[in-house]
């Protein structure tokens, strides 16, 4: 079975995070896809939240690097999963570098109903409520991994 590496960025602003609706899923999803040919992980994140949300973003690193200038590192996910993906096209798996990232340029624009996205905070996610999560009359799951993930991704801003 084919493979694709994918990077994924739970964006975070102090109690919440961003989350897009994906209208082949039909769940509420963090931004995300694939990474290009010569791109490392960090740098496909950034890209993709940019191009999909307009958010500038940084990822919020880990503690997790050598002392060295050489050789470069690369900031590390917070997880890697392995998603089965039915389509389009033939089946095949997502290798998902899992980050967690902030809006460094400082201004947050409100999303509309035109943009399928949703700022969910941390209340809503912890207490499950799908229909806390209906926006613009989007209506949609919420996967108990997206779920967990950004509430950790909540967690790890904090404590930053």
């Amino acid at each position: 079975m084919k493979r694709h590496f994918t990077a994924t960025g739970f964006v975070v602003d102090g109690e919440r995070t961003l989350l897009l609706w994906h209208q082949r899923l039909g769940m509420w999803v963090p931004p995300g896809g694939h990474v290009d040919e010569d791109e490392d992980p960090v740098t496909a994140v950034l890209r993709e939240v940019r191009e999909e949300t307009g958010l500038e973003t940084e990822v919020i690193a880990s503690d997790q690097h050598l002392p060295v200038d050489y050789p470069e590192q690369v900031a590390a996910p917070y997880t890697i999963l392995v998603e089965d993906i039915s389509g389009p096209g033939e089946p095949h798996k997502h290798i998902d570098f899992i980050y967690f990232c902030r809006p460094v340029n400082g201004g947050i624009a409100p999303l509309d109903c035109a943009t399928e996205a949703r700022w969910v905070d941390e209340g809503t996610l912890r207490s499950n409520d799908g229909a806390a999560l209906a926006a613009c009359g989007i209506e949609g799951g919420l996967a108990e991994d997206v779920r967990l993930l950004a509430l950790r991704a909540i967690e790890a801003a904090r404590g930053c």
